[in-house]
């Protein structure tokens, strides 16, 4: 937030205040995403009005639910607006919002007709687990919270235990079933959760049932966990296919050395993609090790530099290559940052491999250039490197710790072999 002053004609001055997301909200460029965030709105509002008038409630009663649902519909838009604006999507999330919309509405008509049935059975941890899927966290876990709310409120004698039930299970199944990929284990985080369910059902319904108690009465919360296996085992398998799996797939397309873009960067400056490729090798292998994100630094690696193709050196001026090639959004927000390389802002620890790489690769080719048979000290050269980064201060300006750049030196000095290569 910033505070501003706005002269007029009249030389009058008038305070407000800057908000970025509701600017990147108003934001005309952005028609597509105001209507699917103005549906959220409007619909959560008429629908939580029309399932209240419909279930018979009072005028008061009605008032208040309608009120509840335009307060939460307003903030689920809000979350979904700070998440655009400040690239916090999971997956490709950010790329399809509209996903995530659709499966909100499907979930809402669902949320309003729940009350009919018993809440024992509600589907809620499988629509917490695909609300957050299509989105982040947090707005999995308010969107889900929103709606389980609406059907408490849309119940003749709903309680506080219900929700209680339900929004505790919905935040276990999205902690633990966090960041999933390809390798993910989700049978443990899926026995735990519906374990966790089904104790809480028993717990706050089943034991204060007024008869005594028998294992019939389990078959109902049975009934709801055999349910919700189902539902996210199917959701889950299908997600990591067209999801996860077409993430990492895209990934290994544009990471291929035969990718047109870098083909056609090689054909415009063979210097720059050998020097790419040089940088790619040592930083992917540096980024496997301190557990970073590999796939995405060998990313940047390639393509930071390919607005050498037309001149261009600004990220508005350049990104349209990684729009074009549908990079993932994971990768476009590293090389965003890299390139505009903003020196107000601490850069991630991917961008200080690429830096720190990119510096010594920059040396040992130089140092080539003027003696082709050279006999290059590289344990010297990297220590020496890294102490006139740490004196002049530039790694202070990436998030990355001292025990992870004395691993990243030692690293280097164990490609010996390779920088022979350069030569």
């Amino acid at each position: 937030m910033g505070l501003r002053l706005k002269s007029s004609s009249t030389e009058e001055y008038k305070d407000y205040v800057e908000n970025p997301v509701l600017s990147y909200a108003f934001n005309k460029k952005e028609g597509k995403l105001q209507v699917l965030m103005g549906l959220i709105l409007v619909i959560t509002t008429l629908f939580t009005f029309l399932a209240s008038f419909i279930y018979g409630f009072k005028p008061e009663e009605i008032i208040r639910n309608t009120v509840v649902g335009f307060i939460c519909g307003g903030i689920i838009i809000y979350m979904l607006l700070d998440a655009s604006q400040r690239k916090l999507f999971s997956y490709d999330n950010g790329q399809k919002r509209n996903r995530f919309v659709f499966v909100y509405f499907i979930c809402l008509i669902v949320a309003v007709f729940l009350p009919l049935i018993s809440f024992e059975v509600w589907p809620y941890v499988f629509m917490f687990l695909i609300l957050g899927l299509f989105s982040t966290n947090e707005i999995g876990l308010f969107s889900g919270s929103t709606l389980l709310f609406i059907s408490v409120l849309l119940e003749k004698d709903g309680s506080y235990s219900e929700f209680f039930i339900y929004f505790i299970a919905g935040a276990v199944v999205l902690v633990l079933l966090r960041d999933l990929n390809e390798t993910t284990k989700i049978s443990v985080p899926i026995f735990v959760t519906l374990t966790i369910l089904l104790v809480l059902i028993v717990g706050f319904d089943v034991l204060f049932q007024n008869r005594t108690f028998s294992l019939t009465m389990l078959i109902v919360p049975m009934v709801n966990i055999l349910m919700n296996l189902i539902l996210m085992m199917i959701t889950l398998n299908i997600f990591g296919i067209y999801v996860i799996r077409k993430s990492n797939d895209r990934y290994m397309d544009i990471n291929d050395t035969e990718f047109p873009l870098l083909v056609k960067l090689k054909e415009t400056d063979k210097d720059a993609y050998f020097r790419a490729i040089h940088i790619a090798y040592l930083a992917e292998r540096i980024a496997l090790d301190l557990n970073l994100n590999a796939r995405a630094v060998k990313t940047m690696s390639y393509y930071y530099k390919i607005g050498v193709i037309d001149g261009s050196t600004t990220w508005d001026e350049v990104k349209h290559f990684y729009i074009e090639n549908n990079f993932p959004e994971e990768a476009m927000t590293y090389l965003k940052e890299y390139i505009e390389d903003d020196k107000k802002k601490q850069l991630s620890k991917e961008a200080a491999i690429i830096y720190m790489s990119d510096t010594l690769i920059a040396s040992i080719l130089y140092l080539f250039k003027k003696d082709k048979d050279a006999k290059i000290d590289y344990d010297d050269l990297i220590e020496k490197i890294f102490q006139h980064k740490t004196e002049n201060k530039e790694l202070y300006r990436y998030n990355i710790s001292l025990y992870e750049l004395d691993h990243m030196k030692s690293l280097m000095k164990k490609e010996k072999l390779y920088y022979d290569f350069l030569r």
